[in-house]
């Protein structure tokens, strides 16, 4: 199974990106100094315990970000052959069985030896967080913030979504992002729609195209390259709004007609 690998200090976790259904990506991860095994929106199990297996390693932890089936499906499987536990939103207990540990926004957790910190990200589902480990600079974002693109609003609002998207467009530049769907080369021609003369978006178009003909995934990507190439985290620049006819509108107005348009795009 492919699989990618982030290196760097020894406090940085290995992260493993695994593909599941038609689109969806499941992170696998270890923390070096403790061994401890995590796992972010596991849709199916059957993939994810088949690279448990291949490492030799067991299963400590699972990490939802939003209720969504596509980002649930796995989690009884995994439970009853590891026993691990849960850690999910707070706002959706509710809505994800077996929740063990609650996080909301600003809630800190430790993952062996690192921090993760609780991000509440609605738009997509009211409840959505991301998940943020900064000793590892990596960041789980579920369908919130895509590799140029935004979740669909499911059950928020253009308010809600451009909130969530500006706290993680503030997280430090060099953040690897780590998003729930491959849906980059769709993202990226339409970003290239509304901002033709962007020299930042025509530059990841080119790599995105290339990436997908050769098969490669497209994420991580950064939160640094997301805010030269990304619309929905560009919609308060004006060169944004004047392209769109849409003058002094404001942020959330260009945002919510970004939005309608991705919709319709194909």
């Amino acid at each position: 199974m492919d699989t990618c690998s982030a290196s760097g200090s020894l406090a940085t976790m290995d992260i493993h990106l695994i593909p599941a259904l038609s689109d969806n990506y499941v992170y696998l991860f270890r923390d070096p100094a403790t061994g401890k095994v995590g796992v972010v929106d596991p849709s199916e199990a059957a993939p994810v315990a088949a690279e448990l297996d291949r490492r030799g390693w067991s299963l400590d932890v699972i990490f939802n970000t939003h209720h969504h089936p596509d980002h649930i499906g796995g989690n009884d499987g995994l439970v009853q052959r590891y026993g691990c536990r849960i850690v999910g939103p707070l706002a959706e207990r509710e809505r994800i069985a077996g929740l063990d540990v609650l996080l909301d926004d600003g809630d800190t957790w430790r993952f062996g030896d690192q921090e993760v910190r609780c991000l509440a990200v609605p738009g997509h589902t009211r409840g959505h967080v991301a998940f943020w480990f900064p000793e590892s600079s990596a960041l789980f974002c579920g369908d919130t913030l895509f590799a140029m693109g935004c979740g669909r609003l499911f059950e928020g609002t253009p308010e809600q979504m451009w909130c969530s998207l500006g706290t993680l467009r503030a997280l430090p530049p060099d953040t690897r992002v780590y998003c729930g769907h491959e849906y980059t080369l769709s993202n990226a021609r339409f970003a290239a729609t509304v901002e033709p003369d962007n020299p930042a978006v025509a530059d990841r178009l080119a790599e995105v195209e290339a990436a997908r003909a050769a098969g490669r995934p497209t994420v991580p990507t950064t939160i640094d390259a997301e805010r030269a190439a990304n619309p929905f985290l560009r919609a308060d620049e004006p060169a944004l709004g004047a392209a769109l006819g849409m003058g002094d509108a404001g942020a959330v107005a260009v945002f919510a007609e970004l939005r309608r348009r991705k919709d319709a795009f194909r």
